[in-house]
């Protein structure tokens, strides 16, 4: 998942100063020409997610990850050949519709018999994914500032390629797919669309900055020839929280009560998301930032871990499919908000989506007692 996902991170991270550069509009259309490009293969596969968690459930997990990678790697080749805005717009969405290889990651940790052990996978895997995230941007902008940004287009296309071969000639055979019990699934809708909401609303929080980066950045005091670098050292910093606060899950699930747990964390994270509205330079939104998703990185695999087990390929689908399309809601959100309004308010939403998700935790884990 590392390589996959630096690939993303690696583009990702220079598209809404590509967008600036090249469109024609004015600055309002511009900002939700970003918003919906950024966002557009994330809702797409919202859309198909659910299908090839089902199609993985009892499929060959390995080989549709392969497939996968090299079919992404050629929708960054389409990225790198378009030349308007729309172009753009539609080989993002094609990119979306080939889908998310991360979802045959999160099947094949959920055909684990034990518990603890799904758990351990999906941190593992997060924290795969959080270093990609880590790395990526960081190396992306370095890369888009000196190659220019088609050219590192095809560089992400090629790293999907090899990280295709890898898995193809690397990995073990998949784990065979459990036996489960439909009734026993059956009882458990409520908590996957409970978990896939929790997972919709904390994840908003960590994938709505990278879009507002070339807008916010000038009001912390980043001279603008300086953003593009500066914007990767922000998404750096909060790859680095998000892969602490992944690896250190397990040991805070053995030490608090879950829902305990969650609930502070959430409450921790939101606190810090309005915090960042009284943040006037950009060390101090770093700082503030880096903390907000060292609380809310957690979230994911603890909730996931509750439903991925017992839960059928279509169900783990439908969560991840949550945790894509927050990174469509994100950046449309934060950009729709910023085109009318200040950065403040948009903080302030965001701060109460996360608390909006406290009653679905309450509700879930008092039905789990009962």
């Amino acid at each position: 998942m590392f390589l996959g996902t630096f690939a993303w991170s690696f583009v990702y991270v220079s598209l809404p100063f590509h967008i600036l550069e090249m469109s024609p509009l004015d600055p309002a259309a511009t900002l939700a020409w970003t918003g919906w490009i950024l966002g557009i293969a994330n809702l797409a596969t919202v859309v198909v997610a659910p299908f090839w968690g089902r199609f993985a459930e009892r499929g060959d997990t390995k080989r549709l990850y392969v497939a996968t990678q090299g079919l992404q790697g050629v929708a960054f080749f389409g990225m790198a050949l378009a030349r308007t805005l729309p172009e753009l717009f539609v080989s993002r969405l094609v990119l979306g519709v080939i889908g998310a290889s991360s979802t045959f990651a999160f099947v094949n940790a959920g055909r684990s018999a034990d518990a603890a052990e799904i758990r351990r996978q999906v941190a593992a895997v997060q924290s795969g994914m959080t270093i990609g995230q880590i790395i990526g941007p960081l190396v992306g902008a370095i890369a888009a500032a000196r190659l220019g940004f088609r050219p590192s287009f095809v560089v992400g296309g090629l790293i999907l390629w090899g990280c295709g071969a890898l898995a193809l000639w690397g990995l073990p055979a998949p784990t065979e797919p459990r036996e489960g019990h439909a009734g026993e699934r059956l009882t458990r809708v409520r908590d996957v669309v409970a978990v896939a909401l929790v997972v919709l609303g904390a994840s908003t929080q960590v994938f709505f900055l990278t879009s507002i980066l070339p807008q916010i950045l000038p009001d912390l005091g980043v001279a603008p020839e300086q953003t593009l670098e500066v914007g990767g050292i922000l998404i750096f910093v909060s790859g680095v929280a998000a892969a602490i606060g992944a690896l250190v899950t397990g040991r805070l699930a053995r030490l608090f009560a879950e829902r305990r747990l969650l609930v502070t964390l959430l409450c921790a994270a939101s606190a810090l998301q309005a915090a960042l509205a009284v943040a006037h330079s950009v060390w101090l939104y770093g700082v503030v930032r880096f903390l907000q998703i060292l609380c809310i990185a957690p979230v994911f695999p603890l909730v996931v871990g509750r439903i991925a087990q017992s839960a059928g390929g279509g169900a783990v689908g439908l969560v991840n499919s949550a945790r894509i399309g927050a990174a469509f809601v994100g950046p449309v959100m934060a950009t729709t908000i910023l085109a009318w309004t200040s950065p403040a308010l948009l903080y302030l939403v965001l701060a109460a989506l996360g608390l909006a998700c406290l009653p679905l935790v309450m509700l879930g884990y008092q039905e789990a007692a009962a």
